[in-house]
């Protein structure tokens, strides 16, 4: 077991890609994957952490999918609005391709209809590329039911994107 140290902010900055992507994933809108990840940070590099036995990645992927909780929480108690139109589905470039465009909304909005706890796995390690082992510490859950949630999950998102 690593005797705990502090998250470098310099090296946490390298993690925004992924974060975003989790983000994205998680929130199926860009302008709000960027709050997201904005906040997170905002969060984390306000004070100094310690990270125990873990990566940087895997604390903030935790770090983020908190921020999301407690901002859902929070917005859970505001009166409902309606979100804008995105763009483009993937928060990049849009695609010239609208056959492309659609089947990413599909696998977006697929995604979006999972459960939680199936959500947050696949997100952890096929969105945001943690290993297992990352994944599991930074959702909290043992290993053996990362690999079982992350199986279910991929199993109803290939079933929903096969009919």
């Amino acid at each position: 077991m690593r005797a705990p140290r502090r998250l470098d902010p310099d090296r946490a900055v390298d993690h925004l890609p992924r974060l975003y992507r989790a983000a994205r994933a998680w929130t199926r809108s860009r302008e709000e994957a960027e709050d997201l990840v904005q906040e997170t940070y905002a969060r984390v590099l306000s004070r100094p952490r310690l990270i125990r036995g873990e990566g940087e990645l895997a604390y903030l992927l935790r770090a983020l999918r908190n921020t999301l909780v407690s901002q859902r929480r929070y917005e859970a108690r505001r009166p409902a609005t309606s979100p804008l139109l995105d763009e483009s589905p993937t928060g990049s470039r849009p695609s010239d391709d609208p056959a492309e465009a659609a089947a990413i909304r599909e696998v977006h909005d697929a995604i979006a209809e999972l459960p939680a706890e199936f959500r947050d796995a696949l997100v952890a390690v096929d969105v945001a590329g943690l290993s297992y082992r990352e994944a599991a510490r930074a959702l909290e859950v043992p290993e053996g039911t990362l690999t079982s949630r992350l199986f279910r999950a991929r199993d109803r998102l290939a079933g929903r994107l096969e009919s």
